[in-house]
């Protein structure tokens, strides 16, 4: 049975959005592709639609068509996400999202004739009643990126990565049935540390961007510029300067591990998986000997799949001996 008729999804529109949704994932999102599949068969288009939605927005803003000016980029954002979150509001039907949102973009997400994620969004949000605040922070905090170059704080960091990572976190958890609500802040930490070692690994693409994620403080801290870093060349200073950050980041990792117990047996390898996989990102850049400023550094394919294997047969394990579970749903909520 595929994902989608075992998640019950059968209107053909529907099934359109989140095909595309998951084929996004698929592209671009690797490791979290990767750990979805160790998910109950019908969850995975759920969270294949909160990965679109968080994609699609961030190709407005860095990839989606190069000719835009920044001013441009902010008016499809505003657009886009701001029909959105009307059509929640106002309780537009999840089929017919993409015909409510269309507008000057003629319905779509991107390129002509391309199938929108959103109604594939908005049925994930109203199956399982998922905070709509979580996804206006997420929309502000792109809308940062269109506008702010750096940030002069480490606290100054979090209010951006409170709407561009923290909430994604805290989406993922009514997806994953924790045992309590005791799990929230350990998702938020998880997310956070997610996207702070992305960060690290990706300062010569951000730079190239016209940004620098990394706090002000911490440049100054070890001597280090914007210019220092836009040469290119990885000295002392940069280096002290990344292996400062990896420590922040694994601080972050650490207060986020014992989250993964509090969910449900059948969503822990999924969690589990993702978390080796995106601490090994701070390895890969200390193996690298931190030059991430003329390439990005990777956990290798056969490294992501020998982590993924063991888990994958304990998720099917975990799955076969819960399935009468009544805490976990046997079947798609309605």
């Amino acid at each position: 049975m595929g994902e989608l008729d075992a998640a019950g999804i059968t209107d053909p529109r529907l099934r359109a959005s989140y095909a595309r949704a998951r084929a996004l994932n698929a592209a671009h999102g690797r490791t979290y592709y990767l750990a979805t599949l160790l998910l109950p068969r019908w969850k995975r288009a759920h969270v294949h639609a909160l990965y679109g939605f968080a994609r699609h927005a961030d190709d407005i803003v860095d990839d989606l068509d190069s000719a835009l000016t920044g001013d441009e980029r902010a008016a499809r954002l505003r657009a886009w996400g701001g029909r959105f979150l009307a059509a929640l509001r106002d309780g537009v039907p999840a089929h017919a999202v993409d015909a409510q949102v269309a507008g000057r973009d003629g319905g779509q997400d991107g390129a002509a004739g391309e199938v929108s994620v959103l109604p594939a969004v908005v049925d994930t949000i109203r199956r399982f009643a998922l905070d709509p605040g979580h996804f206006a922070a997420f929309l502000s905090s792109m809308a940062m990126d269109l506008t702010v170059t750096g940030y002069a704080t480490w606290e100054d960091l979090l209010v951006y990565m409170h709407g561009s990572a923290a909430v994604i976190g805290l989406q993922m958890v009514p997806l994953l049935e924790p045992v309590d609500d005791s799990a929230l802040p350990y998702a938020r930490d998880l997310g956070l540390a997610f996207q702070h070692a992305n960060f690290i690994r990706d300062v010569g693409e951000d730079l190239r961007r016209g940004r620098v994620y990394l706090p002000q403080t911490s440049l100054a801290l070890f001597g280090v510029t914007r210019a220092h870093l836009a040469a290119g060349v990885v000295d002392g200073p940069i280096r002290r300067l990344l292996a400062f950050e990896i420590s922040r980041a694994r601080e972050l990792f650490r207060a986020a591990q014992p989250g993964i117990r509090l969910l449900h047996p059948t969503s822990r390898d999924c969690m589990r998986t993702a978390f080796v996989l995106y601490r090994e990102i701070l390895d890969e850049v200390e193996r690298a000997d931190y030059r991430v400023l003329e390439r990005r550094v990777a956990v290798g394919l056969p490294r992501r799949l020998a982590v993924a294997g063991p888990a994958l047969v304990r998720a099917a394990r975990a799955q076969r001996r819960y399935r009468g579970d009544a805490q976990i749903s046997s079947r798609p909520p309605r």
